[in-house]
């Protein structure tokens, strides 16, 4: 007898296009191909979900690998299991590794390494520089690229572009939307002497809300002149939500789940682990970002997942590097905001899916809807748990969270209709593969 789906998941609260209800989802050959009351018995497999709410798959679009050059700290396999035990489907990984991926081979090279390697899928995406700027209309096109970054402020790697000549000549050769590390470099260049021994809480004294600010408001200027679409990753200040307010016809923007929770207050306890760029700072810039959730300025989250190990963190301040991990933390962190009434379970589904399909173009993906990959989030809205070191499917091993609980949890990760994890634990092979994009499909 042949049924109608390979899988129904059945009974849960679908957050959706449609809002939130009780409905069931029919999967066929990885692709939603029913959504409503379905009959048990048209399927190979029943998963019950009563209870349970399921959310279109999450992604998250900026995470730090460190593969190739870097594994010690993390790699495509170890990054993509914290992923999936954190409920995230799909992943678009960031450049600067060693070496760089500003080239078509080294994007080839990390989609070879990720295919049927990593848990969950993933794009990669290319690193903007002066050498490769007549190049990235093709780079962008390229199988698995999630688009051009630049850095316009140092950060972990050799990918500056401080100035204006440089970003624009890179934006004016873009075709798809461009995503921004942006601090000013000449300002931290200027302010290194503010950084204090030891002391990581002068982190955002050096780099300052004027760093970011001004090099935000440079590459707005930049992205009008040249035609040019911009992604504005991790903003960390309240004056940049007000400006950009008045740019959304050429400005997407991102915030991490550690600058809506943390504040400059956690130095005190957490020190070097929160030290990050650009920097948590104090908690008016916290509520600024915020209130840019709330009007609908910030369109996606990212988690910035970047990795070292505790002992490169534990080095004294300045010598010790930027970066926490965040991938598998960023849906119950921010499951918990929603369960205090900060957002609603809707504002969240369209940070973390509708938003990255919307903006990035993504093909088939970001939405629960038929004719889409059945990419799903499965979460458990009453679950409360306590985050600990020991969860961590990421190599470095500890997360900013430990001891924190929170209410809100993910049992389930499906991607393409595979159940890949379930109540924690890792339950078929890795099958991840690369994204598509609109901008850029395959010519079959």
């Amino acid at each position: 007898m042949t049924t109608t789906f390979d899988t129904i998941f059945k009974g849960a609260t679908v957050v959706n296009h449609d809002g939130s209800a009780v409905r069931d989802i029919g999967v066929k050959n990885g692709r939603i191909t029913a959504i409503g009351s379905l009959s048990e018995n048209a399927a190979g497999e029943v998963v019950n979900c009563t209870g349970l709410h399921i959310l279109p798959g999450v992604v998250d679009s900026q995470v730090h690998f460190r593969e190739p050059g870097l594994e010690h700290k993390e790699d495509l396999q170890t990054g993509s299991l914290a992923a999936v035990l954190g409920g995230v489907t799909s992943v678009f990984e960031m450049p600067n590794t060693k070496p760089l991926t500003t080239s078509p081979e080294a994007l080839a090279d990390k989609v070879k390494r990720g295919t049927h390697r990593m848990h969950c899928d993933f794009a990669f995406w290319v690193g903007g520089t002066r050498d490769n700027a007549k190049d990235v209309a093709e780079l962008e096109r390229l199988p698995g690229a999630a688009g051009i970054k630049v850095f316009m402020g140092s950060s972990t790697g050799d990918l500056l572009v401080e100035d204006d000549e440089g970003v624009a000549s890179i934006l004016r050769n873009t075709r798809r939307r461009a995503a921004f590390h942006s601090e000013d470099e000449f300002r931290l260049r200027e302010r290194e002497g503010l950084r204090v021994e030891n002391d990581p809480s002068s982190h955002p004294v050096w780099r300052d809300e004027i760093a970011a600010l001004t090099c935000t408001q440079r590459l707005v200027r930049i992205a009008r002149e040249t035609g040019a679409r911009i992604h504005v990753l991790h903003i960390s200040t309240a004056e940049e939500i007000e400006f950009l307010k008045d740019y959304k016809d050429v400005a997407t923007c991102e915030a991490t789940p550690h600058h809506l929770t943390l504040s400059s207050e956690d130095y005190k306890t957490l020190g070097n682990l929160i030290q990050m760029n650009p920097p948590v700072r104090d908690a008016r810039h916290r509520d600024g970002i915020w209130h840019g959730i709330g009007q609908g300025v910030v369109d996606v989250l990212g988690s910035d997942h970047a990795p070292h190990t505790l002992e490169e963190k534990q080095k004294p301040y300045p010598a010790s590097p930027s970066g926490m991990t965040g991938v598998q933390t960023l849906v119950p962190i921010m499951l918990d905001h929603v369960n205090a009434g900060r957002l609603s379970l809707e504002r969240f589904v369209d940070l973390s899916s509708h938003g990255p399909n919307r903006i990035f173009g993504m093909s088939r993906k970001g939405r629960i809807a038929v004719g889409y990959d059945a990419d799903l989030t499965i979460v458990d809205m009453k679950r409360s748990v306590t985050i600990t070191h020991e969860q961590a499917g990421s190599k470095a091993g500890w997360t900013p969270y430990h001891g924190k609980t929170v209410t809100g949890w993910p049992v389930g990760t499906i991607v393409r209709g595979h159940k890949v994890m379930w109540e924690g634990e890792i339950v078929n092979p890795a099958l991840g593969e690369p994204v598509e994009f609109v901008e850029a499909l395959p010519r079959h």
